[in-house]
């Protein structure tokens, strides 16, 4: 059994993770940096602890920091969170090495699934359909050139590690390609201190669907349903929701099963994610797995009840799952919106600054998942999401209507935060009508996509 938790990350998904450790009654410790001394998980937490300066390098990032704080404050387990060491090989082996668990996938899990490329064939042999894409990593222009020759164009710039959207490009033509590839190397060195690359056929006016799982580690695997993430900008998500209006019931069904039994049969363990790309026949391609809880799992949690976090805590101790595949319900449709420190109207331009007033929308079937209050700082060295609203409804149509009333309450006073693209989206007849595409903002460009808004 796990006694105590090192919550090792920041902002909402570690104000989450202390709530689900109460829920559990585990006793739990915040690790901040200097940057967040002053935040919300840190004012909340029973107990806190410094593990560096504001530069995540030395802080989140910092795998030496990270164990020492656990073992000074007397902790047994570790949480990564989401992003930062959540799917690093290296750093779960170290926590393992001091007699710690790793809250998520065993160092030898996230090992063999740490390769997009190599995740990509061996889900493949268990049966999932794969985007065509290049043998192996990218040995330098050349060898890319020749890649998207043999895969035809337009192809995808994509770093074998990490995720969010960095060090992804999607190019049309030769010239394009050797315009990106050295441009794409830099920020997957930057983000991830891994700078392979490999290529996948890019699918036009896809749609971007995932399957959530949970395997403990006697192999007993469950799927969570689906979750609909093609709204996007610059390949990172920012609306989630579920089901899916890309897929048929019976397409959805044969979707969560096949990824629950490949994931089952390559050996997974705990929490993950399988994502695919829809095409406009509604055939489904994997293309990666996330070994972490997820940014919008609680799409998952108001659709089924269950508490993704507590999960995963459970299984890492070692205890089975608890129930079965027909013991889950799937009831009505989640939506979240990500609300982030960004400027919509100017290329979604990241900002910084103190929170003046913040007003939580309310009423039944809301939930906001948010660190803000007012006299916060948001600092600007991290990730500009400041929360996530997530509304529910028995339908779409009722959840996207709630969702509506929701958003005119939110009021997050003294930065610029992308709310107007969400209000936007609402009256959009592409997002209305469930035809959302990954490059519908893109393809429009967010400025004039808000002055479209405005002028309907």
């Amino acid at each position: 059994m796990i006694g105590k938790i090192l919550i090792a990350n920041r902002g909402e998904i570690a104000l989450r993770i202390l709530r689900a450790c109460r829920t559990l009654d585990i006793p739990a410790v915040v690790a901040y940096s200097k940057a967040d001394r002053d935040s919300l998980p840190v004012r909340l937490a029973d107990e806190a602890v410094c593990i560096g300066p504001a530069d995540a390098r030395r802080s989140y990032l910092s795998a030496p920091a990270v164990i020492s704080a656990a073992i000074v404050t007397g902790c047994d387990a570790i949480h990564p969170g989401y992003g930062f060491l959540s799917e690093h090989q290296g750093f779960a082996e170290v926590v393992r090495a001091h007699d710690l668990t790793f809250i998520g996938p065993p160092p030898e899990v996230l090992e063999r699934f740490g390769s997009k490329e190599a995740t990509r064939r061996l889900l493949g042999a268990f049966g999932l359909p794969t985007i065509p894409g290049s043998l192996g990593m990218l040995r330098d222009l050349a060898h890319a050139l020749e890649e998207a020759d043999r895969i035809d164009y337009p192809v995808l710039i994509k770093p074998s590690a990490g995720g969010g959207g960095k060090g992804m490009r999607m190019v049309r033509s030769p010239r394009e390609l050797e315009s990106a590839l050295e441009i794409c190397r830099s920020e997957a060195r930057s983000a991830f201190n891994d700078d392979s690359l490999y290529l996948e056929k890019w699918i036009e006016d896809n749609r971007h669907v995932e399957v959530q799982i949970a395997v403990d580690r006697f192999g007993h695997g469950v799927h969570m349903g689906e979750r609909d993430c093609s709204v996007q900008r610059r390949h990172q998500k920012i609306i989630e929701e579920g089901p899916t209006p890309a897929l048929s019931p019976a397409a959805r069904a044969d979707l969560c099963q096949r990824a629950i039994r490949a994931a089952v049969g390559a050996g997974y363990e705990n929490l993950g994610t399988l994502e695919f790309l829809v095409d406009q026949d509604g055939n489904f391609y994997f293309i990666e797995i996330n070994c972490r809880i997820q940014v919008e799992h609680p799409v998952t949690e108001m659709l089924t009840g269950i508490d993704m976090v507590a999960a995963q805590i459970r299984i890492a101790a070692g205890e089975p799952l608890g129930f079965n595949q027909a013991d889950i319900r799937f009831d009505g449709h989640a939506i979240e919106f990500r609300i982030n420190a960004e400027d919509a109207a100017n290329d979604f331009r990241p900002g910084a600054g103190m929170v003046e007033t913040y007003l939580a929308p309310g009423g039944p079937w809301v939930r906001m998942d948010s660190h803000l209050f007012p006299g916060y700082e948001v600092p600007p060295y991290y990730d500009s999401l400041l929360g996530k609203l997530i509304v529910w409804g028995p339908d779409r149509g009722t959840a996207i209507a709630r969702a509506r009333t929701a958003l005119d309450e939110l009021v997050v006073d003294g930065l610029v935060t992308n709310v107007p693209i969400h209000r936007a989206l609402l009256d959009n007849p592409a997002f209305l009508e469930g035809h959302m595409t990954t490059n519908l903002l893109d393809r429009l460009g967010s400025g004039a996509f808000l002055a479209a808004a405005a002028r309907r």
